[in-house]
């Protein structure tokens, strides 16, 4: 066992590197009491192996590497658990069927949306969402200043949101990021 001065040493070390070491598991298990369960699981090694800490590395190092060790092997472990948990009971086939079906009954409702905004709004409106174009780049290539952008792009989400719920306002712009 570790005398009472290393056990000093190693208090220290616990709290300087416990959070850090915290985040490094995290950032591979994704599981917040399991990084930190495989932290100390890591302390608790060193505790035991009866050795006084010597590294020919730095510790941080030396511990961010055994971290990771220790964070794929709980993953490798826990593998098998996970993968029957997410485990999706519907066909590729079918599921693909479903999407495609949803999307062309939305398609119609979609282009019927945008066809009530006037021209020139639309221009703009699709310039933006659907060409990924700033509004300086549209202001340039219509020859209109941001401003006139700006109040044509509200007017067009005002005419959206007028003309349907928003709930479907939010599809047609999720659709419209799509195509992008």
């Amino acid at each position: 066992m570790l005398n009472y001065k290393d056990f000093k040493v190693f208090e220290a070390l616990y709290k300087e590197h416990f959070v850090f070491f915290s985040l490094v598991s995290f950032n591979i298990v994704k599981d917040k009491d399991a990084a930190k369960d495989i932290v100390q699981d890591f302390f608790t090694y060193l505790w035991e192996k009866e050795e006084a800490l010597n590294f020919t590395i730095s510790f941080k190092a030396y511990g961010t590497k055994a971290i990771k060790n220790l964070s794929l092997q709980y993953l490798e472990k826990h593998k098998t658990i996970s993968l029957q948990k997410t485990k999706i009971v519907t066909p590729k086939s079918e599921e693909q069927t479903a999407f495609e079906n949803i999307e062309e009954n939305k398609k119609p409702k979609i282009q019927t949306l945008i066809e009530k905004i006037p021209q020139s709004r639309r221009e703009i409106f699709i310039s933006h969402v659907v060409e990924g174009l700033s509004y300086a780049e549209i202001a340039e290539d219509h020859n209109i200043s941001i401003n006139t952008v700006k109040t044509q792009m509200k007017r067009a989400y005002a005419s959206l949101r007028e003309s349907q719920n928003i709930s479907q306002l939010k599809f047609v712009l999720y659709f419209m990021w799509l195509i992008k």
